[in-house]
């Protein structure tokens, strides 16, 4: 899942979780890492692992070559990062989530599948975004399943907002695409108001609409329970045009 948390660092109190101030769209939970999961953190964060003060990266240094970049905001567990870099080895991709469980499960993942095409960022997207991607360096970003914030006093909290979302624009090429999914019907009538309105970007949809999900997003477990409940999900894929 994806948010900006409380203000409440990650483990290592040298780096906070945000460097922003003010609403954040994410709560800090305590969770703890599995044991398979703190020794893959052992093992494997020093190789996967981006950090704030790696500064302004060069995607062609950090994954040794040319190739699509995908941003992940939020991976929660990192199933569906890890089944999507696994069924596209020619593709890159940069998973960012505030919970070190899941970074922890996303490294046991990695190490199962032997995956050399995914890095992982363990503080909030907005610093990624701000402080660690060039403009222009992505050809995908993905936003499945943020919190929603489901009661009305808490939709300033919602991550999808209109200055977010340009901000997301100057990170994706011309011709890239933000691929947002939710179950909340409430959340995604939001994000359609949002992201029809915004500058650069067009719904790829010729109605303009929700999209049917494109294979490339796995359904996750939890969306599949939740559809044979007859909870619907709605995707939103949208092009930057300018």
């Amino acid at each position: 899942m994806t948010d900006e948390k409380d203000s409440q660092p990650t483990d290592n109190p040298d780096e906070p979780v945000t460097t922003r101030r003010g609403i954040r769209s994410f709560v800090l939970r305590q969770g703890r890492m599995t044991e398979g999961q703190k020794k893959a953190y052992d093992r494997s964060w020093p190789k996967y692992g981006l950090t704030r003060e790696d500064g302004m990266i060069d995607p062609r240094q950090v994954f040794g070559r040319q190739a699509v970049l995908n941003l992940e905001i939020g991976f929660g567990m990192g199933q569906s990062l890890a089944t999507m870099a696994e069924a596209a080895p020619e593709q890159d991709f940069i998973g960012v989530e505030v919970h070190t469980a899941g970074v922890g499960a996303l490294l046991k993942a990695i190490e199962e599948k032997g995956l050399e095409n995914v890095r992982i960022y363990n503080i909030d997207a907005n610093d990624v975004i701000d402080l660690c991607l060039p403009d222009s360096s992505l050809d995908r970003v993905m936003l499945f399943f943020p919190d929603p914030w489901h009661k009305k006093r808490h939709h300033k909290r919602r991550l999808v907002q209109p200055e977010f979302v340009q901000r997301i624009r100057h990170k994706l090429r011309v011709g890239g695409i933000f691929h947002l999914a939710t179950d909340w019907e409430n959340y995604s009538e939001h994000m359609m108001d949002v992201m029809s309105e915004a500058e650069g970007f067009a719904n790829t949809m010729p109605e303009g609409g929700f999209s049917p999900r494109p294979k490339e997003r796995p359904q996750t477990k939890f969306e599949h329970r939740g559809l044979q409940r007859g909870h619907g999900v709605w995707d939103l894929l949208f092009r930057r045009t300018n």
